[in-house]
């Protein structure tokens, strides 16, 4: 996966719509759902007020879940959502790198190759996220760890960019 350049002010705007609208429809959806299968199967309540409905309710969550999931599965590859689902895709292959990140860090301590293209991917596209989050908190450790990495890349003399990543490479660690 390459880094793409992402502005900022239109992810920020359709992540926040995206959010919004997959909450509403979640909310509204478990609701109907729930109501619907309540209508068709549901029980009478019961002298101390409960209805026992707790499982048709459970699953009206559950298909309105699945209705949310098939909404983003069809809608990810739209213009509109671009940002959006390219930022998701860059957050799971960071947590992928993040579950393998001490065996990645002492491989790189010895040099690998593999490791230093992975760390300089995994650091720049941190930054990169947290800039578009406006997660500033931990941003200088994230750029001390990239000028780190990218030091030990220089003083090695290695053509690395974090264009060579390719998430094969995780399988060797």
């Amino acid at each position: 996966m390459k880094l793409a350049a992402i502005n900022k002010k239109q992810y920020r705007m359709m992540n926040n719509r995206v959010q919004l609208g997959l909450v509403a429809i979640l909310a509204i959806l478990s609701v109907v759902f729930g109501q619907v299968l309540i209508a068709f199967w549901g029980a009478e309540a019961m002298p101390d007020g409960s209805t026992g409905n707790f499982n048709l309710n459970l699953l009206g969550v559950i298909l309105a879940v699945m209705v949310c999931t098939v909404l983003v599965r069809v809608n990810r590859n739209k213009p509109l959502f671009f940002e959006v689902y390219y930022v998701w895709q860059v957050k799971q292959l960071q947590n992928k790198i993040f579950k393998k990140l001490a065996a990645i860090q002492s491989a790189a301590k010895d040099d690998n190759q593999d490791a230093l293209i992975i760390l300089l991917f995994y650091y720049q596209s941190l930054a990169m996220v947290y800039e578009l989050d406006d997660n500033t908190l931990t941003m200088s450790k994230v750029n001390a760890e990239l000028e780190q990495v990218q030091n030990q890349i220089d003083s090695l003399n290695l053509g690395i960019t974090a264009d060579d990543f390719e998430e094969s490479l995780l399988g060797k660690f």
